[in-house]
């Protein structure tokens, strides 16, 4: 029982650490999601705050609200996409090390424009315009390169792996249209055998066995004209004798000489 009831604890333990893991998890998740949709609210804020004031002030205030928003979008974009591209292409990491190095300076640029917004002195205001145009243009323009590069990185593998797959397909495609040509028909049942192999009738004075001797008995040829055929599959059949009067054997009987009659003395 003492043993059951350890058993029981021990899994009651790691029940609860197990809910307690759970739960921190999920807080802090929720916590990670919160913090983005502020984060997201407040710079969809900003922005719009930043348009209207350049379209609604004239003059240096404007000007400034411009350069914020345009270094703002630049180097947002160029950190999406770096952050996006990197997970597929680690040749981007060394790019977004840069891009960090670069929004140093950017975020220094951001917060030197912010304060000059409240600068209630317009005439040295509208002095520090050009270097502070300079300064946007030189951060946007690298920041717009990094973001082109890598763009134009991912459209070319793009293209590549396109063009492999167009070539490998037409390849299958090619494969599955080739086929093995159909075999050649038989020749038709109702010819004779002999026409099929190209064996024509039985002549007199062809074969081997012509001109032996042994052509002109009835039925009999000597050599390879004794009924079968060099060539063919099997025996042909022997053609019946011309003569009515002949039977099997008679031939044979021709040939033998008549036995001398005994003699009775």
């Amino acid at each position: 029982m003492e043993t059951i009831g350890l058993i029981l604890l021990l899994l009651f333990v790691l029940f609860v650490v197990a809910g307690a893991y759970v739960t921190v998890r999920t807080v802090r998740a929720a916590r990670r999601g919160i913090d983005r949709t502020v984060t997201q609210a407040r710079r969809t804020v900003e922005d719009t705050r930043l348009r209207a004031k350049r379209y609604a002030t004239p003059g240096a205030a404007g000007e400034l609200a411009q350069l914020r928003l345009s270094l703002r979008t630049s180097m947002r974009a160029t950190r999406e996409t770096l952050e996006a591209g990197v997970a597929e292409d680690p040749a981007l990491k060394e790019s977004l090390a840069l891009f960090e190095r670069l929004s140093a300076h950017g975020v220094e640029l951001e917060g030197e424009l912010r304060r000059l917004e409240r600068e209630p002195d317009r005439t040295r205001l509208a002095a520090r315009l050009p270097e502070l145009r300079e300064r946007t243009e030189r951060i946007t323009h690298s920041a717009d390169s990094l973001r082109w590069a890598a763009r134009e990185r991912a459209h070319r593998f793009a293209s590549d792996d396109l063009a492999d797959l167009g070539r490998e397909i037409d390849l299958e495609a090619g494969a599955l249209r080739h086929w093995a040509p159909a075999a050649e028909p038989d020749a038709p049942s109702g010819a004779p055998a002999g026409a099929a192999q190209g064996v024509g009738p039985r002549a007199g004075g062809t074969g081997s066995g012509a001109g032996t001797g042994a052509g002109d008995v009835p039925g009999v040829g000597g050599g390879s004209g004794s009924g079968f055929d060099t060539g063919q599959a099997g025996p042909r059949a022997i053609a019946a004798p011309e003569d009515p009067e002949w039977q099997p054997g008679h031939g044979w009987q021709r040939w033998q000489k008549e036995p001398r009659p005994e003699s009775n003395g």
